[in-house]
């Protein structure tokens, strides 16, 4: 074995669905300035103002979906590290959760003491926003700058349009795809509109565009909501779906300010007054089930559908460690497909 490793990183997860817990791990998240991104002491007051209630109502939440094992998404991303060993042959596969434990500074630590000289940082967000992949990068760096690590990296950027990923993708969601359904809804996990405008700097950017194509595509390496319409149509394409059988949203929007749309919870209502009774729904934002999954839509989201005149709601599981997904991510991941990520 070389001395290579992959690192494997995603967004944790409180190490109980206790409030006592869910507490520290919210803290922690909404705490992050690329989450937040308002002044420290705004963030601060802010914070403190959700976590009076907010705990209690997350943890009611976790409780809800689970597992004997833990957290659906520490398992899953578990599940996925040891399936990854037997195909990675560069050296360690480690995973590291930008929130909560396993932490990313105690997982580099522990590559260094195993030797390992290189790694390839894999952040698992197929898409890109400074809240997810920038802040778990701008983690390692600040970790390595910390304690002097001299590691190599190589990085996996986004690959919300990369062929492997999407049919991957496409596989996983095969199964369930063969029954009659009515609609398929794409729905990506919102951010705030100001996060984009920050990144783009063009106070004409299209966020209300329904296709990629009337985005300029100069900001699509920048614009997390055109990456997710890309993805949602090469889908919809690959398995011949016509335009007015799906549509995508964001969901699990926080506070009053102006987030990306259309809102998933309100279009499920209006997927609902349009005529849909069966509909199919997939998340293709994230790589493992986790809360925003499995509780927010497979079981508030399905509840709301089915209240609203909806007759079956499925969601389709996100890839987690299915065998194409394991293939498809190792050959994403090779040297040759990365490319180098230097900390100055």
């Amino acid at each position: 074995m070389s001395n290579h490793a992959l690192l494997l990183m995603n967004l944790g997860s409180p190490k109980s669905p206790k409030a006592e817990d869910v507490k520290p791990y919210l803290k922690q998240f909404l705490m992050d300035p690329y989450v937040i991104d308002l002044p420290w002491p705004i963030r601060r007051l802010l914070v403190a103002m959700i976590l009076i209630k907010r705990p209690e109502a997350s943890a009611h939440a976790y409780q809800s979906i689970w597992w004997n094992e833990g957290s659906p998404l520490v398992v899953l991303s578990k599940r996925l590290q040891k399936m990854m060993e037997l195909h990675w042959q560069h050296g360690p596969v480690a995973l590291a959760m930008r929130y909560g434990e396993p932490s990313i500074e105690s997982v580099l630590l522990g590559l260094k003491k195993q030797g390992v000289e290189q790694v390839t940082l894999a952040p698992l967000y197929p898409q890109f926003a400074e809240s997810t992949v920038t802040t778990a990068l701008e983690e390692v760096k600040r970790v390595v700058k910390l304690h002097g690590l001299s590691f190599k990296f190589k990085l996996l950027e986004p690959f919300y349009n990369q062929l492997r990923y999407l049919n991957a993708l496409v596989s996983s969601a095969q199964e369930v795809m063969k029954q009659d359904f009515d609609h398929l809804l794409f729905s990506f996990h919102g951010i705030p509109e100001r996060h984009i405008y920050k990144l783009v700097k063009d106070d004409k950017h299209n966020l209300q565009a329904t296709h990629s194509s009337q985005i300029d595509q100069k900001y699509i390496d920048v614009c997390y909501r055109t990456q997710c319409l890309k993805t949602a149509e090469l889908f919809a394409e690959q398995v011949g779906l016509p335009s007015d059988k799906w549509s995508v949203s964001f969901q699990s929007r926080l506070g009053r300010t102006k987030w990306i749309e259309p809102y998933t919870d309100m279009h499920l209502d209006e997927l609902a007054a349009k005529g849909v009774k069966r509909l199919l729904v997939m998340s293709p934002a994230f790589v493992a089930d986790c809360l925003e999954t499995l509780e927010e839509i497979g079981i508030r989201g399905r509840e709301q559908f089915l209240a609203a005149g909806g007759s079956s709601f499925e969601l389709i599981p996100c890839l987690n460690d299915t065998p194409s997904w394991v293939v498809a991510l190792n050959q994403l991941c090779q040297p040759e497909e990365t490319k180098p990520f230097t900390i100055n």
